[in-house]
C-alpha cells in the first residue's frame, strides 16, 4: 500500500500522459467496479416478469450483490437507483435496500434521464466516490415495462413553452422520433432490417454459448397463468427477447409499427419492451484492495450532450465524440462498443456518421434482440460490455446511448480481467 502510495505522489510530480497510457493507469484513487450483475432480461406484459412489481425486483437483486460480493453491507455508503416509469423510485430503493439488508446508514436515492438512467446512476455514484464524499457505493438500474403508464406525457406543456419548436418537439412519441432519423438521413428499412437482423443472430449466438452466463444472476418469482389465475413459483435464468433463427427475410415481413409517421422502423428493427435489473458495486481502488474485492474494471468516465429532440436516436453519435475527446482517445483505441439499440434508425445512423467497426459493436447483439428495460440498459451494457471484455482477453469499453427529448450519454470502462 506505502509503494502504491508512493507512486501515486510521483505520479502527481511528473507530466501527465494521455491517451491511453493515462486510462490504464492503476492508482489507490481510481473508482472501480467489484461487481456487475443482472437479471435475465423478459417480455414486459407476457414474461417471467410480468406479474413483479418493482420493489421486489430491486430488493432481490441487490440481496444478490450482498451474497455474490460477500461484501460487509455495512461499508455500502450510498445507492442509487436508476429509474423511468415509477414515480415512488426514491421510496421503493431505500426500503428495499433495508430490506435486502443494508443498515439504515446505508443512503438511497433515485436518478431518471430517461434511457441512460442506469449509467447516469452508475456516474453518480462514481462522482461521489471521485469526491472523496463516499468510498463504496452501489448504483441499479432497474424497470418494470409491464406496469401500467409510462414515460411519455400525457399532457402537453404549458402554452409559453409549446411556442418554442425544439420544446415542443420533447412531446414526439420516440417511434416518430424513429421515423424522423430514417427519413432525415435517408436510412432505409432493408438497412434496418439487415442490422436488426444481424443483432438477433448475434444474441442467438451468444445465448447458445452460454456467454450470458456470467452476467446474469437467478431471480425467483411468482407468476400469473392469465387464463387461469392460478399463480406459481418460477426461477428465472435466461433472456427472453432472443428470437431463434430470425432472418432479414422474415423481418422484412413484419408491418411498420408507427405507419402514422413513416413506413420503416417496424416491432422487428426496433427495442422490445422489457422488464429487468443490472446492478454495479463501485469503490476506490485502495477499499477494494483492503477488503479483498476482486477488481474488474476501472471506471474513466461519462459525459453527456444535446440534440435536437425529434431526432434524439443520433445522440450517440455527439455523446461518443464528446467523451474521447476528454480522454485524447479516438475509436481505434475502443476495443468493445455497446451501444444501445432503441431503434435500428439511430443505429444505423450512429454506425455510419462515426464510421463504427462493427465486429466491435454489440458482439453479443443489442436491444433490439435483448430488449431496452429503461432504467437498467445503461448498467445492462457495462455488464455485458464487460463480459464480453473478458472474454476477448480486450481492455477497453465505450457504451453509449441516445435518451429521449434530445440528448446522448456515453460511458468509458477499462476492463482488468485480462
Amino acid at each position: 500500500m506505502a509503494t502504491e502510495r508512493l507512486n501515486a505522489i510521483v505520479s502527481q510530480l511528473t507530466p501527465s500522459k494521455s491517451g491511453l497510457s493515462a486510462i490504464t493507469q492503476k492508482n489507490p484513487d481510481d473508482v472501480v467496479i467489484t461487481l456487475a450483475i443482472r437479471t435475465p432480461l423478459t417480455k414486459a406484459g407476457r414474461g417471467g416478469l410480468k406479474d413483479t412489481q418493482l420493489d421486489y425486483l430491486v430488493y432481490s437483486l441487490l440481496k444478490k450483490v450482498i451474497e455474490k460480493s460477500n461484501i460487509d453491507p455495512q461499508m455500502v455508503e450510498d445507492i442509487c437507483l436508476g429509474n423511468v416509469n415509477n414515480g415512488k423510485s426514491a421510496y421503493i430503493v431505500r426500503a428495499a435496500a433495508l430490506a435486502a439488508g443494508f443498515p439504515n446508514t446505508s443512503a438511497a436515492s433515485s436518478v431518471n434521464r430517461f434511457c441512460s438512467s442506469g449509467l447516469k446512476a452508475t456516474q453518480d455514484i462514481a462522482n461521489q466516490i471521485s469526491l472523496g464524499n463516499i468510498e463504496c457505493g452501489v448504483a441499479i438500474g432497474a424497470e418494470m415495462m409491464s406496469a401500467p403508464g409510462g414515460d411519455q406525457n400525457p399532457q402537453p406543456f404549458h402554452e409559453e413553452i409549446l411556442k418554442c419548436q425544439d420544446a415542443a418537439d420533447c412531446m414526439q412519441p420516440m417511434g416518430q422520433t424513429s421515423e424522423n432519423v430514417g427519413k432525415d438521413f435517408n436510412i432505409s428499412r432493408e438497412s434496418q432490417d439487415r442490422y436488426a437482423a444481424e443483432s438477433f443472430q448475434r444474441a442467438e449466438r451468444a445465448q447458445k454459448a452460454g456467454w450470458f452466463d456470467d452476467e446474469i444472476v437467478p431471480i425467483t418469482t411468482m407468476v400469473k397463468d392469465p387464463k387461469s389465475g392460478e399463480e406459481k413459483q418460477v426461477t428465472l435464468t435466461k433472456d427472453e427477447g432472443p428470437r431463434w433463427g430470425t432472418t432479414f427475410e422474415s423481418l422484412s415481413k413484419v408491418r411498420p409499427a408507427f405507419s402514422q409517421y413513416g413506413d420503416r422502423s417496424t416491432g422487428g428493427n426496433s427495442s422490445q419492451t422489457t422488464d429487468g435489473a443490472a446492478a454495479v458495486l463501485l469503490m476506490k481502488r485502495s477499499t477494494a484492495q483492503r477488503m479483498n474485492q476482486p477488481i474488474l474494471a476501472k471506471y474513466v468516465g461519462a459525459t453527456v450532450t444535446g440534440c435536437a429532440p425529434r431526432i434524439m436516436g443520433i445522440g450517440p453519435s455527439l455523446a461518443i465524440p464528446k467523451l474521447l475527446g476528454k480522454y485524447h482517445l479516438t475509436l481505434a483505441d475502443i476495443d468493445i462498443i455497446e451501444l444501445n439499440e432503441a431503434f435500428a434508425s439511430m443505429a444505423v445512423y450512429c454506425v455510419n456518421a462515426l464510421g463504427i467497426d462493427t465486429s466491435k459493436l454489440n458482439v453479443r447483439g443489442g436491444a433490439v434482440a435483448l430488449g431496452h428495460p429503461l432504467g437498467a440498459t445503461g448498467i445492462r451494457q457495462i455488464c455485458t460490455g464487460l463480459s464480453e471484455c473478458k472474454r476477448q482477453k480486450k481492455k477497453i469499453l465505450l457504451t453509449s446511448m441516445c435518451i429521449g427529448t434530445g440528448q446522448g450519454m456515453a460511458g468509458l470502462f477499462v476492463n482488468e480481467m485480462v
